[in-house]
Order: C-alpha cells, then structure tokens, then sequence
C-alpha cells in the first residue's frame, strides 16, 4: 500500500469512528456538541486514538504527496498534526456532556482546552489550505471540488458557537473528509505516484 493511500482510508476511518460513538455514547448531541467532546468521560479514550490514529495517516500521506505538491503535503501533514495535537490536548466539558456537567459554555478554558483550539485552528488552515493549492494543481471535476470545499470549510467558523453551527460543521466536515480521501485516491494511481 502506498503512503498515500493512507489518506483514502483517514477520513472515512475518522468519520465511522466517530458519528458511531456520537450515535452511542449517552448524552451525546450531534446538534450542539462536536466530535472533539467526544475524549472525554470514561471513553474519551476512543476519540483520543480517533483523532491519534487518523492524523498520522494524514502525516504518513503527505509524505507521499510531496512529489505531486509539496506545499499540499505540508498543508495535509498540517491538517495531521493539528488532529494529532487535537487527541493529545483534551477540550473543555460543558454543554452538558459528559452527562453531569452543566448545561452551558464554560466561563474558562482550561490550558488543554486552549491547546486544543489552537490545533483545530491548525487542522483547519492546513485542510483548508491544501483544498486550494489542490484545486490549482489538480485537473477537471476534483479541482473544482477542491476550490469548493475549501470555500465551504470556511464558512462553520462563522457560525461555531450559534445554533446549527455544529451541524453545520459535520455537513461541511463530512464533504472536507471525503474530499481528501477522492484526492489521496487520485493522487495514489500510478500516473501521480510514478
């Protein structure tokens, strides 16, 4: 298996992993609370190695991608790293989850609450970095896609915090997921990896 596909499987591993824990795990709100709530509380361990485990495929595809563009491998090994740092650093519980916390936004963010922010922002300035120098290099239907969903990547960090925000960033991230892994496919054929 070539480096690169590991980025195929990255984004759908990520997804299955974790919209069947958020199906699961009691308390759980697809429409108020992200994936990242999902570390903590008794299987919070689940959604560390989540987060863990799909970050390094993205890190192990993009070294695959330097030889089609460097500057999209460094952006996608970026995206991996700020999940890598997402799994070490913990958010902040509220929202009500895990149960029997209480139903509001914490006043304060905890020092790993604010690291893990920090590697979202990372994450999403390298995915949404690597959607446009894609489009710029890639041909046909897929660059458009790309073009697209970087715009579309964009637009939940308007609305994070306000309600439907949250889904709205599963919609958007759910496209962004499969998007790198219709790049990673394509970039993985013989005529990109020759």
């Amino acid at each position: 298996m070539s480096r690169i596909a590991c980025g195929v499987v990255a984004g759908p591993l990520y997804l299955v992993v974790g919209y069947a824990q958020a199906l699961t795990r009691e308390g759980f709100d697809l429409s108020r609370h992200p994936f990242s709530m999902l570390s903590l509380g008794s299987l919070g361990w689940i959604q560390i190695a989540n987060f863990i485990v799909s970050g390094a495929l993205f890190v192990i595809a993009a070294t695959g991608m330097a030889k089609f563009s460097r500057w999209g491998a460094r952006l996608i090994g970026l995206m991996g790293v700020g999940m890598i740092l997402g799994g070490i650093f913990t958010a902040d519980p509220g929202l009500g989850f895990p149960l029997g916390t209480p139903d509001t936004v914490p006043d304060s963010m905890s020092w790993h609450g604010m690291l893990h922010a920090v590697a979202f922002g990372l994450a999403m300035i390298g995915w949404i970095g690597a959607c446009f120098v894609f489009a710029r290099r890639l041909g046909g239907w897929l660059a458009v896609v790309s073009g697209l969903t970087g715009v579309l990547l964009m637009v939940p960090m308007a609305f994070l915090g306000n309600p439907g925000g949250t889904v709205l960033l599963y919609v958007v991230a759910t496209i962004g997921w499969l998007w790198t892994s219709a790049v990673s496919l394509k970039l993985s054929r013989p005529v990109y990896s020759s």
